[in-house]
């Protein structure tokens, strides 16, 4: 058998270069000790990052798995956070451990919305599937599914103090849930096109929706069990803002609608905004309303309370018993209230760039403070007081440093392996390898390509205007800017002897330089600078160029779908390599300067030889154009990346498809090997730079085609909604081989001598690790698919499945869980159960041991309850302190009191 040639894995290392993906919202948290308004969770991919906002630093990485975020939802406990993907999965974190240990599987697509209740213990979400579903955090399983709505949910809220949510839809509605009932009990149908968001204001009262227009229509939400209660009918509101000509339409109410509230319109509130409502969100109190579209323009409202309605309606009456008085009237004035009375205009905040989302946190003192997100990776925050007449918004950070604002188009690796170079429509920036921090940035024109000089001092930039620009690491400051072609430069290549590079550009030419040190007038220091020497004339726009690493031969390609090749010495014509059907945009030569390999944009990489243009073999690389190829140096290795958000690894030896790697999700511009080839970086559509390690794994090819079938039939399977019936295998499984080796052990009970003695004690010990093998699996499974997998469980398994739960529970393994398993049998499987006599006993020993382990729990949490607040007593006697977040208020409200008793003793004396 010949040897077999070993190839090495290259696997994910890290993502930077994105601070905030656009496909996500963006939310205050609050990390332990930190305070309030400090730190943004903005989503990063796959990943969710937070921000240290005041020291622009990114502190957590909130690890995901492979597909996008969609949503990110804190908890009102300040520890979680809620996290939707792209395919409908929600996974809840701890901001204390930094991992995931719930994790909800119920939509079948992207989740839209998500929110918690008021204590936290549930949650809502909503998908592009249409579904709405209330999940338990406590018992982490799902409670009910809504349907109802016929396009993406775009918002849901539970309501405080009543049983019910509030769901809104691209499909034009906004619908009202019972969750007693889990029944849609109410439809508002006032809207002509989709609704994109919801608040509920003034207790809950008054419903405000934003749709595809300049209008936010406002709703009077009328409890009419409150009306019953206090044997008073609700006095109607009337128009406030603008005539509705489609009451009767809007507001055809059934019986069983009337049973639970009324919901009314009254009125608009105008944006100045003309197109869509993109976000519209409150503070945590409902006072503070903000509001944007697709535009850089956030606009913020007030919500006045009914205290300060009624001081402003006093004041209004008085002007008007002053405008009476002065024309002698003798009626009583009457002044009616407006919504653009209770909704007032605070300011208007305009950032940067256009904007994604926006959340809002009230902090002490009135003080305001927005987060944005922004469509060009960037994070802004504004602060403002809300107490004044006029605020004025003050710009309290901007994140910009970590990422560019556009697409990277071009990466470069330094020499010495250390340095990352990327480039975009407006900066350059030099990264860290190790650390993945910026090291430089510089502003810069729109980079089509770059690379380090000799040396890794300077770097040369090819720009979409046709200029080439010199940059100065050290001082970060441009050099010198070379007009150097009329059209477009596509393409930079390094000499093999490292005394210049070639260029190749739109206008149809390729361009030679050398490096030239130059004096500038009065000054003593030389700079870098290129000199041209030659010029190769061609038919068609050049595409990309490379020497062969033996400077013996010049290929270009050109717009006509061929690729030329050329003597470097005389600049005669050597080869044409065509086949190609659509151009060439990307091509590179081994080490050996015996093959070149071609990258197009019809989806085919082809492999050449250089000694006489023959093709090798064409291979369907990507389902979409090849972007960029290279050769792993010294090797015949090499990477492409395409717009299928793939890269792939190939040989151009046995011309065979290596490895693929997948992470990003959008389409994929450039890639660059470090010189030694231990590292890969890529950059991607989604603002994304992700660097790849080799690691010292091998790859089995043949293991490798296994993984990508067996990855393709689960995906079909998943798309054809086959059942969970996987956890009740497992389950099954772990039953059968206890009950195997409960067998064995039987068999050999009556060994006797010293090897019968070793036979049954390794056969014990067998027994004992599967019953623990079982408990694990039980464990393991999720736990929102617990009871489907139980419910699946045939009975036969059910008796031996219970006489092990007896004796989880003597044990006192998992009680917790192994009671909740055990209810669920019990109540789905009551009358086998019951009928069996073999059983009885079993249930019998059941019940005591239950309720024996269950009183010892509560014991030992009673105990350490009261061990805690022991302690916690003595701490504060002894450091006069208090523990807890309400120790300020408390303080607060101890001294307030003390004045108040100090001013009354005052007046009396």
């Amino acid at each position: 058998m010949g040897l077999t040639k070993q190839y090495l894995r290259y696997v994910s290392s890290a993502v930077f270069g994105v601070i905030g993906s656009q496909k996500a919202n963006i939310a205050y948290v609050t990390l332990r000790g930190g305070e309030r308004g400090r730190y943004v969770a903005v989503a990063a991919c796959e990943h969710v990052f937070i921000w240290d906002v005041r020291k622009g630093e990114k502190v957590l990485i909130l690890q995901g798995l492979k597909h996008e975020v969609t949503f990110i939802c804190a908890s009102p406990d300040g520890v979680h956070v809620a996290v939707g993907y792209e395919d409908g999965a929600v996974r809840i974190f701890s901001l204390i451990s930094r991992e995931s240990n719930v994790s909800f599987n119920g939509h079948k697509s992207a989740v839209s919305v998500m929110n918690f209740d008021n204590l936290g213990a549930r949650l809502v979400t909503g998908s592009k599937d249409t579904d709405v579903i209330v999940w338990d955090m406590i018992n982490e399983c799902g409670l009910y599914r809504l349907r109802g709505h016929k396009d993406a949910v775009t918002q849901a809220l539970f309501l405080s103090d009543r049983n019910l949510l509030i769901t809104c839809s691209k499909d034009s509605f906004v619908k009202w849930w019972d969750l007693d009932t889990q029944h849609c009990f109410k439809t508002l149908v006032g809207h002509r096109s989709e609704v994109w968001g919801l608040v509920l204001l003034n207790q809950e009262r008054r419903l405000l929706t934003g749709s595809a227009d300049s209008e936010l229509r406002a709703w009077d939400v009328d409890f009419l069990q409150e009306e019953k209660a206090a044997g008073e009918p609700k006095v109607k509101k009337g128009k406030t803002l603008l005539d509705d000509e489609d009451d009767e339409a809007e507001n055809v109410e059934d019986d069983d609608e009337e049973r639970i509230l009324r919901c009314k319109k009254v009125g608009s509130i105008l944006r100045e905004a003309r197109d869509r409502v993109v976000s519209l969100t409150t503070d945590a109190k409902a006072r503070i309303l903000v509001c944007h579209g697709n535009d850089s323009v956030m606009e913020v409202f007030t919500v006045l309370s009914d205290d300060e309605l009624q001081k402003k309606r006093s004041k209004k009456l008085k002007k008007a018993k002053k405008k009476m008085n002065k024309t002698e009237e003798t009626a009583e004035p009457e002044v009616e209230m407006t919504l653009k009375d209770e909704i007032v205009r605070l300011t208007n905040i305009k950032a940067s760039g256009k904007i994604r989302s926006v959340d809002c946190l009230s902090c002490a003192g009135a003080e305001l403070k927005v987060a944005l997100l922004l469509q060009n990776n960037t994070v802004e925050t504004y602060s403002l007081k809300s107490s004044e007449q006029k605020p004025t918004a003050n710009k309290t950070a901007r994140l910009t440093l970590g990422g560019h604002r556009t697409d990277v188009r071009t990466l470069s690796f330094s020499s010495d392996n250390m340095a990352v170079l990327s480039a975009s429509g407006d900066t350059v920036k030099v990264w860290n390898r190790s650390t993945l921090q910026v090291v430089r940035t510089m502003a810069c024109e729109y980079a089509l390509c770059s690379l380090f000089v000799p040396g890794d001092r300077q770097i040369v930039l090819g720009t979409k205007s046709g200029k080439l620009q010199i940059f100065e690491l050290a001082s970060g400051s441009l050099l010198e800017t070379v007009e150097a072609h009329s059209g477009a430069v596509w393409s930079l290549c390094l000499s093999p002897d490292q005394r210049g590079l070639i260029t190749g550009s739109a206008d149809k030419t390729v361009k030679f330089w050398e490096f030239e040190l130059a004096k500038d007038q009065g000054s003593a220091q030389k700079r870098l600078t290129m000199k041209h020497t030659r010029t190769l004339q061609l038919e068609e726009d050049v595409l990309c160029v490379r020497f062969s690493p033996d400077h013996r031969l010049l290929a270009a390609s050109l717009l006509d779908c061929t690729v030329k090749v050329f003597y470097t010495d005389t600049l005669k014509f050597f080869l044409s390599l065509y086949g190609h059907k659509l151009p060439v945009l990307c091509l590179d030569i081994s080490h050996d300067s015996t093959i070149i390999a071609t990258g197009s944009a019809d989806r085919n990489v082809k492999i050449w030889g250089l000694d006489f243009g023959d093709c090798h073999r064409s291979m369907f690389a990507h389902d979409d154009s090849v972007m960029y190829l290279q050769f792993v140096p010294k090797t015949h290795l090499f990477f492409t990346a395409g717009k299928d958000k793939k890269i792939k690894q190939w040989d151009a030896d046995k011309f065979e498809l290596i490895q693929t790697l997948e992470g990003h999700h959008r389409e994929v511009w450039c890639l660059s090997v470090s010189p030694n080839g231990d590292h890969l970086v890529t950059a991607s559509h989604d603002k994304s730079l992700r660097l790849w390690e080799r690691t010292r794994e091998p790859i089995i090819l043949e293991e490798e085609r296994e993984m990508e079938r067996e990855a393709e039939f689960e995906e079909s399977m998943a798309k054809e909604e086959m059942p969970v019936v996987s956890p009740a295998e497992r389950i099954m499984e772990a039953l059968e081989i206890f009950k195997e080796e409960n067998r064995k052990l039987e068999e050999h009970r009556y060994a006797c001598g010293h090897e019968g003695k070793q036979v049954k004690l390794r056969l014990l010990s067998v027994c004992i690790n599967t019953t623990e093998g079982l408990s694990v699996v039980v464990y393991f499974l999720v736990l929102s698919e617990l009871e489907v997998s139980l419910l699946v469980l045939p009975f036969p398994y059910v008796p031996e499945l219970l006489k092990l739960f007896n004796t989880y529970i003597q044990q006192g393994l998992e009680v917790e869980l192994i009671c909740r398993c055990l209810f669920f049998l019990l109540k789905i499987h009551f009358g086998q159960i019951s009928s069996n006599q073999m059983l009885l006993s079993v249930i019998n020993e059941l019940r005591t041991n239950t309720l024996h382990k269950v009183q010892e729990i509560r014991d030992l949490m009673g105990f350490n309850k009261a061990a805690l607040q022991f302690l916690q007593r003595e701490i504060e006697s002894k450091e006069d302190v208090m523990f807890f977040a309400e120790a300020t208020g408390r303080l607060q409200e101890k001294k307030r009191r003390r004045r108040k008793r100090e001013r009354a003793i005052l007046t009396i004396a």
